[in-house]
């Protein structure tokens, strides 16, 4: 890659521990396509934590200002599948290993969502 953007690592803790992160790499250009892996902590995690990981790499400027996104999740990760065809158009999504690979519009004004909460998300800029 000639002309990477920026990284971003978004965690959802619960006191100390990681429930939920994602990585998301944005290109320079914002009409380009966001890439985002969003991941749970093994165990039990508790129910809106996966929603409220999705909410927050949705919620991000970068993402915004992007008309395509291409993430992947865990295979059989349903609470995150469903909340981000809630947030996009157009999703497809297809199994890839233990993965699923999902395709989707973002749409032009990207909401919050009503499970979202902006204290329970830190973000990490990497260069």
């Amino acid at each position: 890659m000639s002309n990477p953007g920026t990284s971003r690592h978004i965690e959802i803790k619960d006191g100390d521990r990681t429930i939920a992160a994602a990585e998301v790499a944005a290109p320079r250009e914002p009409a380009e396509t966001i890439r985002a892996s969003l991941h749970a902590a093994s165990g039990p995690v508790s129910p809106g934590s996966r929603t409220s990981l999705v909410d927050a790499v949705m919620d991000l400027p970068e993402v915004q200002a992007s008309a395509r996104l291409e993430a992947t999740i865990p295979l059989g990760d349903s609470e995150s599948l469903e909340r981000l065809r809630e947030r996009t158009t157009d999703t497809a999504t297809r199994p890839a290993g233990s993965t699923a690979l999902v395709d989707a519009d973002i749409p032009s004004q990207v909401r919050p969502g009503p499970a979202h909460n902006p204290t329970a998300a830190s973000t990490r800029r990497r260069s």
